[in-house]
């Protein structure tokens, strides 16, 4: 049981350490505004955090999320549970919090390979893209770009797009069209049994009516979301509404585990400039004939990022991004050094009070 949904050698190696008396291993299917559900050997249940889960995190990311493994005990006849270890992350998927600041909010983890979906019609954004590729690059997570609407635009344009997204990323492509199935097959022939994967994109791209295309006629992904995935209808410019509010985990007739998650309007980065460079695989590769080992592809002789650009050989644009995307990654980082200083000078202070105070 556990097994088919996804947990392999590679958890049972930590099952050890993981280990409560009483409690068991479930994963979380489930998050919606704090509120859990789990799936164990005895099916899925609502859960809640152990107190010391709850209030003894060192941050927020690192309470449960859709995907986490945990150990946890059933009550209440087996109907509800408690949680109170997450499991090692062998992968993840993360993004800075929207608005200022380095917060770190978690989408989903454990996740095998993410389809990045875009429209080719209105939402296509080569950037956000390049933000996607550098948030699963970080996450170590493989990345698949899904095409969606292609019936909205000319075999032409879709070349071109094609085209485009081939310049930014090696990663496969699969371009589709939920209205007249052309692509529905090779999306489902990417998904293996026991394999998670995860849908990323804006709202209304059309993620949750493909989920609902994969899901269609089966009694299994009802019965464990309680639901069918709702949309709305799609405007006449073929811009959709997207209504997911929650990130949820919906396993399929074939076994493969797909996870939902709500649109995002913001990606932005937490990667360090390791994980920049996993997304920008072109410029990676290059960056191996610079003259120096540090080159920063910016003013420095011999760089060979740059020559590619100068020889219209790398797109400036993309080049541009890469550059904004360090520039990024380097402030956060930065940030966080200096707020774990601060947080440091904090503990001080209140040990030295306490020191003083005789406690």
């Amino acid at each position: 049981m556990l097994q088919s949904y996804g947990f392999d050698a590679w958890f049972a190696a930590h099952a050890p350490h993981m280990a409560m008396d009483g409690c068991g291993f479930a994963r979380v299917c489930a998050v919606d505004r704090g509120a859990y559900r789990i799936r164990g050997e005895g099916g899925e249940v609502p859960a809640e955090l152990a107190g010391r889960l709850a209030y003894h995190v060192d941050s927020p990311a690192d309470l449960p999320c859709v995907g986490d493994w945990v150990t946890a005990q059933w009550h209440s006849d087996g109907t509800a549970a408690i949680i109170h270890r997450v499991f090692p992350r062998r992968t993840m998927l993360r993004r800075k919090t929207a608005g200022e600041g380095s917060a770190v909010q978690m989408i989903a983890a454990n996740i095998d390979t993410a389809f990045i979906v875009q429209s080719c019609h209105y939402d296509f954004n080569p950037g956000r893209l390049e933000r996607y590729l550098v948030m699963l690059a970080d996450g170590g997570v493989e990345p698949v770009v899904v095409l969606t609407k292609t019936d909205l635009v000319t075999p032409d344009d879709l070349s071109n797009l094609l085209a485009v997204v081939a310049a930014v990323t090696p990663a496969r492509v699969i371009a589709l069209s939920s209205v007249t199935g052309a692509g529905l097959d090779a999306l489902r022939q990417a998904l293996a049994p026991g394999r998670t994967y995860c849908l990323l994109g804006s709202s209304g791209v059309g993620k949750t009516t493909l989920l609902n295309q994969l899901t269609k006629g089966q009694g299994q992904a009802r019965a464990l979301e309680g639901h069918a995935h709702a949309t709305r209808v799609v405007s006449a410019t073929g811009e959709g509404t997207h209504t997911t509010t929650r990130r949820q985990l919906t396993m399929l007739d074939g076994g493969a585990l797909v996870v939902d998650t709500p649109g995002m309007r913001e990606v932005g980065t937490v990667a360090g400039a390791d994980g920049v460079d996993g997304g920008f695989a072109a410029i990676a590769l290059l960056a191996d004939h610079c003259r120096y080992a540090d080159c920063r592809h910016e003013h420095e002789a011999g760089c060979a990022v740059r020559a590619a650009v100068d020889r219209g050989e790398l797109a400036a644009e993309h080049y541009r991004n890469y550059l904004k995307l360090r520039k990024e990654a380097e402030f956060n980082e930065l940030s966080r050094l200096d707020r774990r200083r601060k947080d440091k000078a904090f503990g001080k202070m209140v040990k030295s009070v306490k020191k003083h105070m005789g406690y």
